[in-house]
């Protein structure tokens, strides 16, 4: 309990020392004079954002396209790079 309390006074401590911005002037004329935005009825919007979205099978069929072509743009980068002779080459010249 004691170790509870230690811990409390200091975490009271540290945010007391902590600098806020300077708020008191960033309201402007045009802000003040600006009017309040239309309230709407919410439920259209709900209806509009539950329709609106992705179809998942041609999403998963986008997605399996797209990993088939880089898996064989991977398998295509894996092959070796030097020729036979040019192995060779670098391999004595290594010794």
């Amino acid at each position: 309990m004691k170790r509870a309390l230690s811990f409390c006074m200091i975490a009271v401590a540290v945010t007391g020392c902590t600098q806020f911005p300077d708020l008191d002037h960033t309201q402007t004329g045009a802000l003040d004079a600006a009017e309040y935005p239309a309230l709407v009825p919410i439920e259209p919007l709900l209806a509009q954002a539950n329709t609106a979205g992705a179809d998942p099978v041609q999403t998963q069929d986008n997605l399996d396209s797209r990993l088939a072509g880089l898996r064989a743009r991977a398998n295509a980068l894996r092959g070796t790079v030097l020729t036979d002779a040019e192995k060779r080459r670098l391999e004595t010249g290594l010794r």
